[in-house]
């Protein structure tokens, strides 16, 4: 082909025109390759360790996700724009996407234990207070503190370690329930042992500052929705971020349709029933609840989206810390609260004390207005003597009998509530 090509270009008259032809197709080089392509340029996403809360570390949650962020397979909502750009650092929570396979994409809730202001503020409150220096080295200055020394010292994770942390689920510790946060504590490889013997210096760090800091990791680890428990499945953390399945919070369904409402108060009333009676004998209570405390899965069912407020007393060992053992403060037990707070007793604690608070705060937010008389207004009456039943608990869980028996007909049974659909059609469950 070169060669009929050459002997075409030497007929051609004008010498400028030869010496084109001959430069761009009798030149062995030139005929062998190809132009080349333009280079592709791959948008990349700028992690600053900032951001992620690695600079802390390890005063930090955990790094077990970190690769995900990195590798661009964990991706805010806002990474979808075609700036690319991270969201502010400021927000408590983000909405995420999260993949295995490049392919598919599923929902994330990326959360922060506290605000990123919170965070600064007890990042300063350490130094100040054991270095007395405006900034500092946190896991150095943690690490001379008087109970992580006795942290690093122990086998065994022992109520007297976690004395005085603000975290509800340590008010009132019993060793089973800290034997199975060491047992299933998801940041380490899993040994499972009741032992410390496996988690390094640093690991023990982490543990401790997530539970002084907030619980609710902690939580989700050692009882995973996959067990029946009501809380979205904990991915990872990376710095002081968490990765857990998406949740839509409960707020959003307020002006929800009287079916969905009437379905997710049961669902509520059930939850709150299951965490005072459970096979594992463990009473869970919470100390607050609003709007976002609960949160909704896509398939319909409810679940525990914020677990930072749930305490919980173990009714078959019962607490090992008494009361007065709890006065004991140091700076773990004020990264998040003052330091002059008071811990409830563990004697005050009731059983009826979630379900009055949620008939106070959420149920009349959810049905209310929602069906027509005299329907709502039993409903209202009904949630009305739960709300004002602190001194009456057959009161409280009569109320509550007859208010699930009068929303039971009121719910539906179709495809918008996936998690029950299409049993409901043939059980009476349902």
């Amino acid at each position: 082909m070169g060669r009929w090509i050459c002997c075409l270009c030497s007929r051609i008259a004008d010498p400028l025109m030869l010496l084109l032809v001959l430069a761009l197709s009798c030149s062995p080089s030139t005929a062998a390759t190809t132009s080349p392509s333009v280079p592709h340029i791959k948008l990349s996403y700028s992690f600053g360790r900032t951001f992620l809360g690695l600079d802390k570390c390890n005063a930090c949650i955990g790094t077990s996700i970190c690769k995900k962020f990195f590798k661009e397979e964990i991706r805010f909502d806002t990474w979808l724009s075609s700036h690319l750009k991270l969201p502010p650092s400021y927000l408590l929570s983000y909405s995420g996407n999260y993949t295995d396979d490049a392919k598919s994409w599923r929902l994330v809730d990326i959360t922060r234990l506290t605000s990123k202001y919170q965070h600064d503020r007890a990042d300063k409150r350490i130094c100040t207070s054991l270095l007395k220096t405006k900034t500092c080295s946190l896991e150095r200055a943690l690490r001379r503190t008087q109970r992580f020394q006795k942290w690093l010292r122990a086998k065994r994770l022992t109520p007297d370690l976690v004395q005085g942390l603000s975290s509800p689920m340590l008010r009132c510790p019993s060793q089973r329930l800290l034997d199975r946060i060491v047992r299933r504590y998801a940041e380490v490889p899993d040994a499972g042992s009741i032992y410390m013997d496996h988690l390094t210096d640093r690991d023990k760090l982490r543990l401790l500052y997530t539970l002084a800091v907030n619980s609710h990791p902690i939580l989700l680890q050692i009882f995973p929705g996959v067990e029946g428990w009501p809380f979205p499945r904990y991915l990872g953390s990376c710095g002081r971020l968490v990765v857990s399945a998406s949740t839509q919070p409960l707020r959003d369904f307020y002006s929800a349709a009287p079916e969905v409402a009437a379905d997710l108060a049961l669902q509520l009333l059930a939850v709150l029933r299951s965490m005072g009676t459970n096979d594992l004998n463990y009473f869970f209570y919470f100390t607050h609840v609003d709007a976002g405390t609960f949160g909704v899965f896509s398939n319909g069912h409810l679940f525990i989206r914020d677990a930072s407020t749930l305490g919980i007393i173990d009714k078959e060992e019962g607490s090992q810390l008494i009361d007065g053992q709890q006065e004991h403060k140091d700076i773990f037990s004020c990264l998040t609260v003052d330091c002059q707070s008071a811990f409830v007793s563990c004697d005050s604690i009731r059983e009826k004390h979630s379900l009055v608070m949620v008939c106070q705060e959420l149920l009349p937010k959810l049905l209310e207005g929602k069906f027509l008389q005299p329907v709502q207004e039993k409903i209202d009456s009904f949630l009305q003597h739960c709300a004002s039943g602190l001194t009456d608990d057959q009161g409280v869980n009569e109320a509550i009998a007859k208010l699930a028996e009068i929303l039971k007909p009121l719910r539906s049974c179709d495809s918008r509530f996936a998690y029950r659909y299409p049993d409901c059609k043939y059980s009476d469950k349902y």
